[in-house]
C-alpha cells in the first residue's frame, strides 16, 4: 500500500514538475542571465553524486588564472540570507559543503544564499568580483540561466533503472537533461570500455550539442583531525579494525575503499547532512570501545568533519584516533584534458568579453 502511495505521488510529482519546466521553456516564469561566466553543477537524483569533489575540482583548475567564487544555498544552515562563508564560519551559519569548500579552499570566494539571484547580484558588488562563479547544485534552479551546466550522474545508478521522487531518486524527468551542456558519469570504475561508453550515451539521451565525459573518485592518504593523533598509513598487508562514521548519502563508496584494510570495520551511518549531537558522541565512543585489536581507528570524510568540529566536547581517545578521508576527481584516460580545456575557454573568453564590454561603456561615459 505504501508503494502504490508513493508512486502515486511521484506521478504527481512529476506533472508538476514538468509544468513548471514547461514555464520556463516557454519563458512565462523569466530567468536572468548573468554577463559574468556562470557555472553551474548539479544532477537530477537526489543525493550522493559527488557535486562537492566536482566543484573542489573546479576551484582547483580555474583558481590559478581566475578569481573563483561559490554560490550554495547552504542546505540546513541556521541563517538567512546572504552570507560569506569564512574558515572560521560555523556549520549552522553556513551549511557543511559550503564551509567545507572554503575551508580546503581559503582563496576562494565562498558564499550562500537561498535565493540564488540574489546572491550574484551581491558577489558582483565587491571590489574585486569574482571572473566565474560556480553555482552549487543548481540544475532544477531555472531562475538563472548559466553560461554552462554540468549535471552529475552516478554510474552505478542507472537512470533508466530509476523513478521520480517520492518512489525513486528522481528530482525531474530524465529528458530534462537537454538542458545540460556536460554531462558527467561519476563514480566510474578505472577504465570505461567504449561499449559502455555508446550504453551511458543512449541512456542519457545525448545530443550532438552536449558533451559525456566520465569521472571518478581517488581517495587520498588518512590524515589526522587533531594534533594528537599520531600518522597513519592505510596498508593492505598489516590491516587494522576501522570504524567508518559517516553522515553522507552514498556512504558504500568508501566502506568499499576501506574494508582491503582494515581487519574489522565496522559502520555507523548517519543520515546525510546530519548534525551530531552529545548522544551521538557517546554513540560513537561506546562503539569505538567496543572494538577488539590493535591500531584501531575511527574515520570519516572531511564533510563530517564540519559537523563533528562542531561538538566541542569530544572524549581524549576520540581526539586522538580520529582521521579524515579526503577525496578528489580524476578523469580515467585523458578525457580529462579535453574537459579541462572546455571549461577554461569558457571562462577566458567570457571574462575577455566582459572586460571589452565594461571598457566600451566607460569610454562612452
Amino acid at each position: 500500500m505504501r508503494k502504490l502511495l508513493f508512486f502515486i505521488f511521484s506521478i504527481a510529482y512529476g506533472f508538476i514538475t514538468s509544468i513548471r519546466n514547461r514555464l520556463y521553456d516557454f519563458r512565462i516564469l523569466k530567468s536572468v542571465e548573468f554577463d559574468i561566466p556562470v557555472i553551474s553543477v548539479g544532477n537530477i537524483t537526489v543525493g550522493g553524486t559527488g557535486k562537492t569533489p566536482h566543484i573542489e575540482y573546479l576551484i582547483r583548475l580555474l583558481q590559478p588564472d581566475f578569481r573563483v567564487a561559490v554560490l550554495s544555498r547552504g542546505y540546513l544552515r541556521k541563517t538567512t540570507g546572504f552570507r560569506l562563508v569564512e574558515t572560521v564560519s560555523t556549520v549552522e551559519e553556513s551549511g557543511d559543503e559550503p564551509l567545507q569548500v572554503k575551508r580546503n579552499f581559503p582563496g576562494a570566494m565562498v558564499a550562500v544564499c537561498e535565493d540564488r539571484v540574489n546572491g550574484v547580484r551581491e558577489l558582483l558588488k565587491f571590489t574585486s568580483p569574482p571572473d566565474v562563479i560556480l553555482l552549487d547544485d543548481a540544475f532544477q534552479h531555472r531562475k538563472i540561466t548559466p553560461g554552462l551546466s554540468i549535471v552529475l550522474i552516478d554510474y552505478n545508478k542507472p537512470l533508466k533503472e530509476d523513478y521520480l521522487l517520492p518512489f525513486g531518486r528522481l528530482r525531474e524527468n530524465p529528458s530534462q537533461l537537454r538542458r545540460a551542456n556536460m554531462i558527467l558519469v561519476t563514480k566510474c570504475p578505472d577504465e570505461v570500455t567504449p561499449i559502455t561508453r555508446r550504453i551511458m550515451a543512449k541512456d542519457v539521451y545525448l545530443f550532438p550539442y552536449q558533451e559525456l565525459h566520465f569521472t571518478k573518485l581517488e581517495y587520498g592518504p588518512l590524515a589526522g583531525v587533531f594534533p594528537e593523533a599520531p600518522p597513519v598509513n592505510l596498508d593492505s598487508r598489516e590491516k587494522r579494525p576501522i570504524l567508518m562514521v559517516t553522515g553522507i548519502a552514498a556512504p558504500e563508496y568508501m566502506a568499499n575503499y576501506l574494508t582491503p584494510f582494515s581487519s574489522q570495520l565496522e559502520i555507523l551511518s548517519f543520515p546525510d547532512h546530519h548534525y551530531y549531537t552529545k548522544s551521538d558522541v557517546v554513540r560513537i565512543d561506546e562503539h569505538f570501545h567496543k572494538m577488539k585489536g590493535t591500531g584501531k581507528i575511527i574515520v570519516t570524510t572531511e564533510k563530517d568533519l564540519t559537523r563533528l568540529m562542531g561538538y566541542q566536547l569530544l572524549p581524549n581517545e576520540i581526539r586522538q584516533l580520529l582521521y579524515c578521508l579526503p577525496v578528489r576527481v580524476a578523469f580515467p584516460d585523458q578525457e580529462g584534458k579535453v574537459f579541462d580545456k572546455k571549461i577554461k575557454e569558457y571562462v577566458g573568453e567570457n571574462k575577455i568579453n566582459r572586460e571589452l564590454h565594461f571598457r566600451k561603456n566607460s569610454n562612452k561615459s
